[in-house]
């Protein structure tokens, strides 16, 4: 068949807007969605939040939430992420060290706290304090608690019990979870008859009822930061972490029980 000099630029140009179909328009022509690694006690708060960012931009974050040492870890081996929120300085710290963040763009977003937990139907009372009686509440059981090794919630208890004076006495009684909501689900299955979260996520789950908050003078400060990674280049990632620090999303993190900090 013989084809055209008009009818070859047809088809070139047809061929041309096939692969803009096949493989995306022009950078900047349409925006993107962007992917946030998170840490698991942000889940209900960001759910919301990105719902909304969504409704009032049009973009959309897709997010992985797990423990920020996990997360951390994972970004190091070169994950594909835009956003990074850690539930401690130290992961976040761990990543500006490696020069996977872009440091102009690190903020600190929120407060929390930790409290000690149990199931919804337990009789057993505590006044958190200086040698309390930890390990005979427990009994035979296990305290649930998040890696203290890694996970900032873990670590933040650990610090709390040793402070305390009780750590020594329970420590052979700890089971570690892989996250603070794998710390939770074990309490509020009944699998664990106490365990350590964060307030937020005891707020979040009927299945428990909190039996005391731990000093804030007993653990380093709860805090999480936020940054875009180095090896993103969307506008929409920094746009996310702006809308994170803007008073439209400060009443959904208190509403789940986070103090935001004023930048």
């Amino acid at each position: 068949m013989r084809i055209t000099r008009r009818g070859w630029l047809g088809a070139l140009l047809a061929g041309a807007l096939g692969a803009a179909t096949a493989f995306g328009a022009p950078a900047g022509a349409q925006a993107q969605d962007i992917t946030v690694f998170a840490a698991a006690s942000l889940k209900d708060a960001l759910d919301s939040i990105n719902a909304q960012w969504q409704a009032e931009s049009k973009h959309k974050a897709t997010i992985s939430y797990a423990a920020s040492s996990a997360l951390a870890k994972q970004i190091e081996a070169g994950a594909p992420a835009d956003v990074f929120i850690s539930a401690d300085l130290d992961w976040m710290k761990y990543l500006a060290d490696r020069k996977l963040i872009k440091p102009e763009t690190q903020a600190t977003l929120l407060g929390n706290r930790i409290v000690l937990v149990a199931p919804k139907d337990s009789t057993v009372q505590l006044t958190i304090a200086p040698d309390f009686a930890l390990a005979k509440a427990l009994g035979d059981g296990h305290l649930a608690m998040a890696d203290v090794k890694a996970v900032p919630a873990g670590k933040y208890g650990q610090a709390a019990l040793e402070t305390l004076g009780v750590w020594a006495s329970v420590k052979d009684k700890v089971a570690q979870a892989e996250n603070v909501r794998a710390t939770l689900a074990l309490v509020s299955r009944g699998e664990a008859p106490l365990g350590i979260v964060y307030q937020t996520d005891a707020a979040a789950d009927t299945g428990v009822k909190v039996i005391g908050t731990f000093p804030a003078d007993s653990h380093p400060p709860i805090l999480y930061p936020v940054a875009v990674l180095t090896s993103s280049d969307k506008p929409e990632a920094q746009a996310f972490v702006d809308y994170l620090k803007s008073p439209a999303a400060k009443p959904l993190f208190e509403k789940q029980g986070f103090s935001v900090v004023t930048p």
